[in-house]
């Protein structure tokens, strides 16, 4: 059986490899230009080529995201990129742009094509349209219904495959076709510079009385009526799987490292139990509460089941849930003193209890009683953003596990 592919985003090189550690069947990510996450660090062509070289070498894929709705003046820089991409030998390119396709075939004839998000394929013909243009995968649109999905599935061939979102951030608009950002902070989400104004706070102002402000919602705060909760599928991994989806995507190239590892790492044993056990996988709550220490709004379903809009927005709030504090990360270990050197993501503290997490193996947790900075000098706490310090951790730890603490109550 052909197992579901696991798709994670990268931002930058770092949570590329995070992403390839904890799990990963591939991972997408996009270059300096052309991308629909312009406020990532992004690749630059050095990265891209070694980060191509890494994911092959451990037998993964590596996909660059070209996926703007583009204009005239961008074509010629698109053609040098797909080019590029092609020499490097990645193992796909993602667009949206129905006349980047041709183009795609055309300059990166070795790179297989997948048509993003972005084209909205909601339905057998929009899908059969991208099929017979040579793509080789649809990303299908989030607004769609499994049942939906599996109709699309089984009108194409089964060469043609099949990538579904299954966790991250929603859109208000289809798939990233809003002009809101566009007009009110003159900053085209369709060419990745969205500033989301979906998650800004808005109240009604009447015609005739100008300058007093009504709250959309029974609520002295306002309202967020256009803010969308959180996309998690992890309790669904054999609904979907079943339906035939060859790929599962996890949304967050603007999220942290630890967003990456941890989302990762769920999903990546929800799928394998479930081909462990021969389809008859049980769910582990413990996927899910590694899942909720990482910043998300509330879960959702979305579209999946037909559910109705409002059980996929938030009209209360636009904060983020954030129970866990991603404190460190491992550089390094020696099993000779049991001293790890750490680069600091977060302020830690002496005494605080800390959870290590760790691509494999177990996780545990335990005291801090000591750390020093590179002179060797004690510390009683890690002020400085990416200061390195040296603490010892009580059981072997891999380089890339993670330090967190579970954050003060307010």
């Amino acid at each position: 059986m052909k197992k579901t592919e696991l798709l994670s985003p990268a931002g930058n090189y770092e949570k590329f490899e995070m992403a390839l550690a904890y799990g990963a069947d591939a991972v997408y990510f996009g270059g300096k230009s052309f991308s629909m996450r312009s406020a990532a660090n992004n690749f630059s062509r050095d990265e891209m080529k070694n980060a191509v070289k890494l994911a092959h070498s451990m037998g993964k894929k590596a996909f660059v995201a070209v996926n703007i709705i583009a204009r005239n003046k961008d074509i010629s820089g698109i053609i040098k990129e797909f080019e590029f991409i092609n020499e490097i030998s990645a193992d796909a390119l993602i667009v949206s742009d129905v006349g980047l396709v041709a183009l795609a075939k055309k300059h990166a004839p070795g790179t297989k094509v997948h048509i993003s998000t972005q084209a909205n394929i909601l339905n057998v013909e929009s899908a059969k349209f991208f099929a017979g243009m040579g793509a080789d995968r649809l990303i299908l649109a989030r607004e769609l219904s499994l049942r939906e999905i599996k109709e699309i599935r089984a009108a194409l061939p089964k060469k043609i495959e099949i990538e579904v979102f299954v966790h991250g951030s929603m859109c208000i608009s289809y798939s990233g076709r809003c002009l809101l950002s566009n007009y009110m902070a003159n900053r085209d989400g369709n060419r990745g510079e969205c500033a989301q104004p979906c998650r800004w706070k808005y109240s009604l102002v009447e015609e005739l009385r100008p300058g007093e402000y009504y709250p959309v919602y029974e609520d002295e705060r306002g309202s967020y009526v256009f803010n969308s909760k959180d996309l998690c599928m992890l309790n669904h991994i054999p609904e979907l799987i079943e339906a035939g989806i060859d790929s599962f995507k996890i949304e967050g190239r603007m999220k942290s490292v630890f967003y990456t590892a941890m989302t990762t790492r769920s999903y990546r044993r929800a799928i394998d139990a479930y081909y462990g056990a021969r389809g008859r996988q049980e769910y582990d709550p413990r996927w899910f509460n590694d899942l909720a220490k990482t910043s998300h709004r509330e879960y959702t379903t979305a579209f999946f089941f037909d559910e109705k809009p409002e059980k996929t927005q938030i009209y209360e709030t636009n904060t983020y849930i954030r129970t866990h504090s991603f404190v460190g990360k491992v550089m390094d270990y020696d099993e000779g003193t049991g001293l790890a050197k750490i680069m600091q993501r977060n302020p830690l503290f002496i005494g605080e209890e800390i959870e290590v997490v760790q691509p494999l193996g177990s996780d545990f947790t335990q005291k801090v009683k000591k750390m020093s900075d590179e002179d060797g000098a004690e510390v009683l706490s890690t002020p400085h953003a990416q200061m390195i310090y040296y603490m010892k951790i009580k059981e072997p730890v891999q380089a890339g596990a993670l330090l967190m603490k579970k954050k003060a109550e307010d």
